[in-house]
């Protein structure tokens, strides 16, 4: 029991880590058009994060049962991933790195998993169809999206961008960064509540998929009555997992992560309102999209290549890309550096007993 207490610890650990970590996405463009104050961009994610947060549980599920075999997975490869996936978030919030908390959380379970079952690949679940013809595994649900999400928030951006700039050329800047200073809100807003909804699953189904594999091994067969919730003999997401994750987040959005927000917001390319505009509406839309067929996408990756796309339409050069080369190496490595750190904190918990 003492180990399922610190894997639920570990987890909302996580969840709050992810907070702070990934408020960035949701506000660094609002914060560098100085639409809104810091303070106030923080308090306006965390809102919108919790909302989010609170909408559904299909990318939760594909954490907790779809990426890895679950007949495998213990209290230890539970802990073991998480452990490496905020190892990785800590160390590249420290430096100013917008990494996918996301890539991370599903990095360490895939490695601990493979130490769990002493190697054999076949653990982990590449590619599945189902009878209903809905795929689903590492490859259509991690790698190709990983792809192909920046991709589209880089052309769709850049496009959205092209067209608003046709369309309000009439206008005097002065008028358009006024309109869209409101709009941005709208933007920001919608922003947040995506990665709430995407994002905040992703520690449902770990805690979900703790709580089975307790069930499963009996470890709640013997509790007082009023632990009985935490039994889940089918693998649904409880109610009580979904609003303390929900929560959590949001106070890890409150706690800020300006480190990340100067990256994004002022060294990557300098924004105007129309711009984080754009940039938000691009990525809201294909977070939201994502998230309703469960699929676990890196905000991160979204925003920062929707921020590249609207500023390369304004001139190639206003993009610094010696900033985003650091970003995309980040991306590149932090599943297998994540998938590393699982498998050996799986070793090294079972070494100390």
């Amino acid at each position: 029991m003492l180990l399922f207490i610190l894997v639920l610890l570990t987890a909302y650990l996580f969840e709050y880590i992810n907070g702070f970590h990934d408020t960035a996405n949701a506000i660094a463009t609002v914060v560098s058009t100085k639409v809104l104050t810091p303070r106030q961009a923080v308090v306006w994610a965390a809102f919108w994060n919790l909302v989010g947060a609170l909408a559904g549980t299909a990318v939760a599920t594909t954490i907790g049962k779809g990426l890895v075999d679950t007949s495998v997975v213990t209290l230890p490869t539970v802990l073991a991933a998480l452990i490496g996936a905020v190892i990785w978030n800590v160390l590249t919030w420290w430096l100013g790195l917008p990494s996918s908390s996301s890539h991370a959380l599903i990095g360490g379970l895939c490695g601990a998993a493979l130490a769990t079952a002493h190697g054999r690949w076949s653990v982990l679940t590449w590619s599945i169809v189902s009878t209903k013809g809905h795929s689903g595994g590492l490859w259509p649900l991690v790698v190709l999206p990983m792809i192909t999400s920046p991709v589209f928030g880089f052309i769709i951006g850049a496009i959205l961008m092209f067209l608003l700039l046709l369309l309000l050329r009439p206008l005097r800047p002065r008028l358009v960064n006024v309109i869209f200073g409101k709009a941005q809100l709208i933007s920001s807003g919608f922003m947040g509540y995506g990665h709430g909804n995407n994002d905040a699953q992703k520690t449902m189904g770990i805690i979900t998929l703790t709580l089975f594999t307790g069930t499963k091994a009996g470890l709640f067969d013997h509790v007082p009555g009023w632990l009985s919730f935490l039994r889940i003999p089918t693998f649904e997401v409880p109610f009580w997992v979904i609003l303390s994750c929900a929560l959590t987040m949001a106070a890890g959005t409150a706690a800020g992560g300006w480190r990340i927000i100067r990256t994004m917001g002022h060294k990557m390319v300098k924004l105007q309102p129309i711009d984080g505009f754009a940039a938000e509406t691009t990525a809201g839309l294909i977070i939201h999209v994502a998230t309703i067929f469960g699929i676990p996408i890196s905000t991160t990756h979204v925003i920062s290549a929707a921020i590249m796309g609207v500023g390369a339409t304004k001139r190639f050069s206003a993009v610094k890309w010696g900033i985003v080369e650091r970003i995309v190496w980040a991306w590149v490595f932090t599943l297998p550096i994540t998938a590393v750190l699982g498998y050996l904190s799986f070793k090294l918990i079972t070494l100390v007993g």
